[in-house]
């Protein structure tokens, strides 16, 4: 077994000091912890003069390195290594830790130089060497030389099972990257234009449902310093800028103002499906929690509310950022540091209660997150596909944006695949979002011919890595007596299931709506408000609809009010039969509801049928009907004193009983308020 340090080159514990930045650098551990545990040794050592070099001018140039190293001072050690190697081009420590600076700086492609002429010199020296020019080359995308390297490394004898677990996780990112180079899937990125994209940088889009709102965040120099994009970070300021499509082209990006944007940075944004809603994330402002934080604002009419902390426990002492909300608003996925999860920073779900308030955060779990960083998730409107960035799932180096989806029964994720050659790069890929088509992602770029030093650029999806297509309806709702806009509730659940697609509310400023729906299923729908009768209507839309053409929906709500008779749209029956399917528990809950909040009405259900078949034959039918949604909601503990029922067989159609259409209409179940319980 080879020895780390072979003989005649000094103490094992003065190598170490060369490679504990590496080997830290590898465990992302603050570099500083090594230097405490190690530096007294290595200064004893180096006092005994034990270097590989003879000269006494480079071994004191690599001294001086070493001691500008420790200090974090890496241009200064540069300079002081290569003064040490142009003294003495053979001394092979001064070549080993030239090239972990480099390295640790990303400098990958420099860094090789050094490895190899380390690995040259003295292939025993510091076998490690190997291992991190494999991880140079594949740092720099020469995924073969990468390979090569890597695989020369695992050769060694006498590697831990630290080491071997390392290799494997190397050797699959470089083994994922050669075949993705081999075998690109489609991708023609399209600049946004100069509407939306300036000289500064643009970056984390967000849309709404329709496609037609965009939202994203723009850094800019500060007064002053304009003119100077390469400027550190706190000479910067980021703020919200929006566009609206329109005659078949983007709007000039306006800066949102305030209340949004502050004098200090926000950006990482998602917004509801309707647009009114906005999550964004802002760090160390006066009522933080953590480092960065996650708030909220909500846009009534036209003005957006002062932001407001979304406090625990969506947010923790930890770092909790780049939230994405779902379409209805009801569920939120974010990246955090904080305490339970599985790596550097995860991919967490939190989930709204009946009160409106957010569950304790839940993390994704050991399919989704990883040692290393999951960060950017973005839940696409169908609500099953989440597409997120990774450096710990194979990849093809840095970044890598993945798309997994989950299973509507079971709730878990499936394996994360990645999106492949040339969407990910050996560079960070990462804030990718997806319209509710399902069709176009955005995402950003710093890519040759942008406007800017980062552009907004889009794509279309090839079809493996789509999400289930989303469309949308809109319209406004408004008292059916005195036009006067509505506030009011909206639920979209599947007929099969009854599971809840979406839930929603209309603008209480002028009633309008915009809401998600899938495209393909059979839906229900119910809308509600207070005072008011409530409407609900199943439909299915095919195919999509765009900015252009979209599904227009007006609802109109009845007064609570006598004589008025309300059809219930989700209530099922099955052929011939007066037993209630499963799919008509929702309905049938809005109508529980109705009775709770109403507790003086009296009602009558009435059944109706087509005018197929006997008469006697339908009001038997109609009555048994309109008997089952009775029981159901005297066994709920409703008083059976406050429900009448009865059946009318096919004396009150509502539309012709000579079209299938028609006949659908007239099959139906009513309730009708009848009196008020003194």
């Amino acid at each position: 077994m080879p020895r780390m340090v072979p003989p005649g080159r000094g103490d094992r514990k003065i190598r170490f000091l060369l490679i504990a930045p590496m080997i830290a650098l590898f465990l992302r551990k603050p570099l500083i912890l090594l230097y405490i545990l190690f530096l007294p040794v290595a200064v004893n050592a180096h006092a005994a003069d034990d270097l590989s070099s003879t000269n006494r001018r480079a071994r004191r140039a690599y001294l001086e390195a070493e001691q500008a190293y420790r200090q974090y001072n890496h241009t200064l050690a540069i300079q002081n290594l290569e003064d040490a190697l142009g003294r003495d081009p053979d001394f092979v420590e001064a070549h080993i830790l030239m090239a972990d600076i480099l390295y640790h700086d990303g400098r990958y492609q420099e860094s090789i130089d050094h490895y190899h002429d380390a690995i040259e010199l003295d292939p025993n020296f510091f076998p490690q060497a190997k291992y991190y020019l494999g991880k140079a080359y594949f740092n720099t995308a020469l995924y073969d030389d990468a390979v090569l390297w890597l695989e020369a490394f695992g050769q060694l004898d006498g590697l831990t099972l630290s080491d071997g677990d390392r290799l494997d996780r190397a050797l699959s990112h470089a083994h994922f990257a050669q075949e993705a180079v081999q075998n690109p899937v489609p991708f023609t990125p399209r600049n946004a234009g100069p509407a939306v994209n300036s000289e500064h940088s643009e970056y984390s889009p967000a849309l709404t449902a329709d496609e037609q709102t965009l939202i994203f965040t723009r850094k800019k120099p500060m007064p002053g310093f304009e003119g100077h994009e390469d400027l550190p970070r706190d000479l910067h300021y980021e703020d919200f800028y929006v566009s609206v499509y329109s005659g078949g082209e983007w709007s000039p990006a306006r800066n949102m103002g305030a209340p949004l944007n502050t004098p200090g940075n926000e950006g990482a944004q998602s917004i509801t499906a309707d647009g009114r809603v906005m999550y964004f994330t802002a760090c160390n402002r006066a009522d933080a929690i953590g480092s960065c934080d996650i708030y909220y604002a909500e846009r009534i009419g036209g003005q957006w509310s002062t932001p407001v902390n979304a406090g625990r426990p969506l947010n923790s002492a930890a770092w909790d950022s780049q939230p994405s909300v779902s379409a209805d608003g009801s569920s939120i996925y974010f990246s955090s540091s904080r305490q339970g999860g599985t790596g550097r920073r995860d991919i967490w779900k939190a989930q709204k209660n009946d009160k409106g308030e957010w569950e304790e955060p839940v993390n994704l779990g050991p399919v989704i997150n990883t040692e290393g960083n999951e960060i950017s998730p973005f839940i696409h409107h169908d609500n099953h596909s989440l597409y997120f960035a990774s450096d710990g799932h194979p990849g093809m180096g840095g970044l890598d944006v993945f798309v997994s989806r989950r299973d509507p029964e079971s709730g878990k994720w499936s394996e994360p695949v990645n999106l492949g050659y040339p969407i990910n790069t050996h560079a960070d890929e990462f804030a990718l979002i997806v319209g509710a088509s399902g069709r176009q992602a955005w995402f950003s770029s710093d890519m040759p011919g942008g406007h800017g030093k980062s552009d907004l650029y889009t794509f279309e999806l090839y079809e493996e890595i789509r999400p289930q297509p989303v469309t949308y309806m809109k319209g406004v709702v408004a008292c059916k007596q005195s036009g006067e806009a509505l506030k009011a509730g909206f639920r979209l659940s599947n007929v099969s299931d009854g599971e809840t697609v979406m839930e929603a509310s209309s603008d209480p400023s002028d009633g309008s709506f915009l809401v998600a729906i899938p495209s393909g299923k059979n839906l229900a729908l119910s809308v509600s408000a207070d005072g008011y009768l409530f409407f609900s209507e199943h439909f299915r839309y095919e195919g999509l609809r765009t900015a252009a053409d979209p599904y227009l929906r007006n609802v109109y709500l009845q007064p609570v009010s006598k004589g008025e008779p309300v059809v219930l749209r989700n209530i099922f029956f099955e052929t011939d039969s007066y037993e209630l399917k499963e799919t008509s528990e929702t309905e049938l809950g809005k109508l529980l509801d109705f009775m709770n909040d109403n507790p003086g009405v009296i009602i009558e259900i009435s059944g109706h049928t087509d005018s197929r078949g006997t008469f006697e034959y339908n009001l038997e039918l109609s009555e048994n009907r309109s008997r089952s949604v009775r029981d159901y909601l005297v066994k709920k503990g409703v008083d059976e004193n406050r429900i009448r029922y009865k059946g009318y067989a096919d004396t009150k159609p509502v539309d012709t009983n000579e079209t299938p259409e028609g006949r659908a209409r007239n099959r139906r179940t009513e309730f009708t308020i009848i009196g008020y319980d003194e």
